[in-house]
């Protein structure tokens, strides 16, 4: 019997490749026995057949393969259409070789083993990106054992469900990615972003100015949820289209001042098929993304531009503190992605400046203005520790060829502000107060050299040291103040996160999304197809 012509498969170069496995499976089984292969399914070895017919639970599993994408993943990734169309094929055509049963009752495994595995743990390794997150915990989670269990016991839909993410944002994302991929496949709604919205009258379109697009942009603003359906265009760009775009701009990283300059535009045409992908990768990040492992987490979303301080118990998020904070400059000096035990709190910080800093800003500044030494209170550090606050050009050679180094005492003008969270990492990058919180109202704000300042340092401090009962917010605040610098080892180490999300989903249903600063969706996106091209499926 040709395995080929039992299953009726078109002839596409997958399916003759899934032939030639059927049929080297074969040869194998005939090399080593045939009452071998026929002893392992008198013992019921397959899991998804009985008396030569698919279980329920293979059309179960079926089903699950075909709804990958509700998860964000690719059904085809798995093969689910040409095993489906095998298990039909099978109930139309009884009396499957027992061979080819086992290979294709094996092919249904794989499928589910790694699409469980793909849920679970994601489908890349994240350092492969620079995304350098410590390795998934031992949780016991396997799927191999996983999946015998679940079908063994008749409760694969509830094995599937425990084995995604048990993140609120994930389950909110998966809602949102199936409002996008409506957008994106109704033709009806579709066709609001047919075209582009036509050019702006001038750099920029202003309240009470006329514009051609107007029809077109309350469309889009509506089928968004932007704007709730209204019956009349406005004359002028006026009114509630104003308040609907200050409301996609809130959602988008842009300032909601209802301006609408080349930037809005440019996301007012972004497709939502674009959208759709952008779910996606978020939802595949937070596989891998080490947001709740252990009991009290601080978590940077660098495309957000804040950081939340919250509790995990019982697998639920409590969040404790959120504020704005400054990220490292997407040009070239990227705030890296990683997690680490917070240790350590300075109060009153030395800031060691940077050879490179020192090289390409602080030395130059001097040079051109001797009065900046002081007025910064920089001094100069040799490698034997000695301190002098004398300023020659001297030392100042020696710190460019990195023989000394130049520091700042504390004080107001200390570029680490009055205080620093020290997570000791190979990259040097801390939390840390500034005296120029002024740039704390950008809106944009990957504006530092790759540390993270914090604005809200105290409230941050207070969650930091909330079990220690000597630190109260009176003595977190002297300690600030005291211009001494004393470093505090902390008791209970709290976990950091430095992360990367550019879609994010309220408890309020609104979702925002946020620039792609660092190209890291565009390298995930890369990695990912490169991946479900080489990664063979057994």
């Amino acid at each position: 019997m040709n395995p080929c012509d039992d299953f009726q498969l078109p002839r596409a170069a997958a399916d003759r490749q899934h032939c030639l496995r059927v049929l080297s499976g074969l040869a194998c089984v005939v090399a080593m026995g045939l009452a071998l292969c026929s002893a392992a399914l008198a013992d019921n070895g397959l899991l998804w057949f009985e008396m030569d017919h698919p279980n329920p639970q293979a059309w179960q599993a079926v089903a699950i393969l075909a709804a990958a994408a509700e998860e964000g993943l690719d059904p085809e990734t798995y093969n689910v259409s040409y095993i489906r169309h095998a298990l039909a094929t099978v109930v139309q055509k009884p009396g499957l070789a027992p061979e080819a049963q086992a290979m294709l009752d094996q092919d249904l495994t794989t499928a589910m083993r790694r699409y469980l595995s793909d849920l679970h743990f994601g489908q890349v390794d994240p350092r492969q990106i620079q995304e350098n997150f410590t390795p998934p915990f031992p949780n016991g989670f396997d799927p191999a054992s996983v999946l015998q269990t679940a079908v063994q016991e008749d409760r694969l839909l509830e094995a599937v469900a425990a084995a995604a993410p048990a993140l609120p944002l994930y389950a909110r994302l998966r809602e949102t990615l199936a409002q996008y991929r409506n957008l994106a496949e109704d033709p009806l709604l579709n066709a609001f972003w047919r075209m582009d919205l036509p050019p702006l009258p001038g750099t920029k379109l202003e309240p009470d100015q006329p514009y051609s697009g107007l029809s077109m942009l309350i469309q889009r603003l509506i089928a968004l949820g932007d704007l709730p359906a209204c019956g009349r265009v406005p004359a002028t760009y006026s009114g509630h289209v104003v308040d609907g775009v200050k409301s996609f701009q809130s959602r988008h990283g842009l300032t909601p001042d209802g301006v609408i300059g080349q930037r809005t535009l440019n996301e007012l045409n972004v497709r939502p098929a674009a959208r759709v992908r952008q779910i996606e990768l978020s939802m595949e990040r937070l596989r891998w993304t080490p947001l709740a492992h252990a009991p009290r987490m601080i978590v940077v979303n660098v495309p957000e531009h804040y950081l939340e301080a919250y509790e995990v118990r019982g697998g639920q998020i409590e969040v404790k503190a959120r504020m704005r904070v400054i990220t490292g400059k997407a040009l070239d000096m990227r705030t890296p992605l990683f997690d680490e035990d917070m240790r350590f709190i300075e109060f009153s910080p030395y800031w060691n400046v940077p050879l490179s800093i020192a090289r390409s800003e602080v030395v130059p500044n001097i040079l051109r203005d001797p009065g900046y030494f002081d007025r910064q209170g920089f001094e100069f550090v040799a490698g034997d520790g000695t301190v002098s606050r004398f300023l020659s050009y001297d030392a100042l050679e020696a710190v460019r060829q990195g023989r000394m180094r130049i520091r700042q005492r504390p004080g107001p003008r200390n570029s680490l502000g009055d205080i620093k969270f020290v997570f000791p990492n190979k990259d040097n990058i801390y939390l840390h107060h500034t005296p120029s919180t002024r740039l704390f109202q950008r809106n944009r704000r990957d504006l530092s050299h790759g540390c993270i300042r914090v604005e809200e340092p105290v409230k941050l401090a207070k969650f930091v040291l909330q079990n220690d009962p000597q630190w109260g917010e009176e003595r977190i605040r002297e300690a600030m103040a005291s211009g001494v610098s004393t470093t505090l080892r902390l008791r209970e180490p709290v976990r950091v996160v430095i992360a990367y999300n550019t879609v994010m989903v309220k408890k309020n249903g609104l979702v925002y999304f946020f620039p792609d600063i660092y190209g890291q969706d565009r390298l995930l996106d890369m990695e990912l197809r490169r991946s479900t091209h080489e990664r063979p499926l057994g």
